[in-house]
């Protein structure tokens, strides 16, 4: 299926979690926030929600620095 991540069109395998798109975008177990069609996403939820063909999503993580 084809969904867009912060504006970029990505392929993922049916049946895909929300967790799965966090693996294939190298950020499982960092500290995320997601939104799936302009609805947050809360983190205990991730696994549960299954991503459907055409979702836009919103991915934004935490970056250190001074």
């Amino acid at each position: 299926m084809k969904v867009v991540v912060n504006g970029r069109e990505m392929d993922l395998p049916d049946g895909c979690a929300v967790t799965g798109l966090l693996d294939a975008l190298g950020l499982t177990g960092r500290p995320v926030a997601v939104e799936v069609n302009r609805e947050v996403v809360p983190g205990a939820r991730h696994h549960a929600v299954m991503l459907k063909d055409g979702d836009r999503l919103e991915v934004v993580t935490l970056v250190g620095g001074g």
